[in-house]
């Protein structure tokens, strides 16, 4: 595949510095917290600099590889955020629309109510928007963020259950309560889950189907799947099966199974190759090579804060960040506990990957590693050290 080259010190980056980058990897791996990791850093729309290090799959032998197969988790939330976008400038959609347009059974949702007076149903105050799908105040949550009652729920619902596809988990999720009323708060959910539903209602197509004709073709994605292909498996990377750290077992879906549910909160199995073309198109304003997947305002709208005044105490949302449409956005200079300048997005994915684009800087990087339970530690290291190597 294609990639824009530059190096190190053409692009600014310190040589010496990103020694020492690839030396801390390297020393995570050597005590164990990861098997492997692929890293990339990019500035002025062209990659300066790789590494690959450790293991394919723990303990096998078999070097990590340029072109290992990650399961990228939540960073599929971007690509299907950017996918619902193309469908508003496509004028299929809209972000005032109401959720129960396209699916009618949100039009009897309610708000599950959890104080000292007991737990009641409330109706909703107003509908849930795709905007506020598009920035998690939905109102729908993930069973894992929280333990009240409404988590307990979503946990009893079989969402995660491999028979169903997206148009039955849409409904499953229809009849649960919603955690808040739409727009109250900013809650990490299911909420991308339904976009991607959304995607197949207004396209006519399957998800997969979409975003494989509408955004990885065109880009250059050809590992990028809910699946990976037959003959590919063995460069499928992969956890410790038991935490280094927690002592836990580590349990992540299997690849190799063609899903009835195409997740797109949290599908995709990707390369860094694939997703630096991505990141290549973000940083470039909607636009790589030759193809214009959204215009420069469309994606300056997408990465700038959309919630104001909305509370969002979680700990997905660093200080400092607000929330647009897919991504997490730096607001503030200071108060995050990692560097970054105003404006710069992010987001990453559950078993570690990790991507950040920072427009004021030039400055696109992603790592990708399958350490679950070592990510928060993982991406402050790196986002750390590559401000670290810059030079200009």
């Amino acid at each position: 595949m294609d990639i824009a080259w530059s190096s190190p010190r053409d692009a600014g980056l310190n040589p010496d510095r990103l020694a020492k980058l690839a030396d801390t990897l390297q020393a995570q791996i050597d005590r164990r917290r990861l098997p492997g990791a692929v890293a990339m850093i990019g500035r002025r729309g062209r990659v300066a600099w790789t590494h690959v290090a450790g293991e394919l799959v723990p303990g096998s032998g078999v070097p990590m590889r340029e072109d290992a197969l990650f399961r990228i988790f939540s960073m599929t939330k971007p690509i299907v955020s950017v996918a619902i976008m193309m469908l508003v400038e496509d004028f299929r959609i809209r972000l005032a629309d109401p959720l129960e347009r396209y699916v009618p059974e949100f039009a009897r949702a309610t708000v599950l109510v959890e104080d000292e007076r007991g737990v009641r149903e409330e109706p909703l105050a107003r509908p849930i928007t795709v905007q506020d799908l598009l920035r998690h105040t939905s109102g729908l949550t993930y069973d894992f963020v929280g333990t009240r009652e409404i988590h307990r729920r979503y946990a009893q619902a079989k969402l995660h259950e491999p028979t169903q596809d997206n148009a039955e988990q849409a409904r499953r999720l229809a009849a649960l309560p919603l955690a808040h009323q739409p727009g109250a708060r900013w809650e990490y959910s299911r909420s991308t889950d339904m976009l991607g539903r959304l995607v197949e209602i207004v396209s006519g197509q399957t998800l997969g189907a979409f975003l494989r004709e509408r955004i990885l073709e065109p880009l250059g994605m050809p590992d990028t799947a809910f699946h990976v292909a037959a003959g590919h498996e063995h460069r499928i990377a992969d956890p410790y099966p038991i935490d280094p750290d927690s002592g836990g077992a580590v349990k992540l879906f299997d690849p190799r199974r063609v899903p009835n549910f195409e997740s797109g909160g949290g599908g995709l199995m990707s390369t860094m190759a694939d997703y630096t073309r991505f990141l290549r198109m973000l940083a470039g304003g909607g636009r790589l090579d030759g193809a214009r997947l959204l215009s420069r305002d469309t994606l300056a709208f997408m990465t700038a804060d959309h919630l104001g005044d909305i509370p969002h105490d979680a700990p997905q949302l660093p200080p400092g960040h607000g929330f647009g449409l897919g991504f997490a956005v730096r607001t503030h200079p200071g108060l995050a506990p990692l560097p970054g300048a105003v404006g710069s997005f992010f987001w990453g994915g559950i078993a570690g990957t990790t991507f950040w684009v920072d427009p004021a800087r030039e400055l696109f990087a992603a790592m990708m590693v399958q350490a679950p339970m070592q990510r928060d530690e993982l991406r402050m290291l790196f986002r750390t050290m590559v401000y670290a190597a810059l030079d200009d």
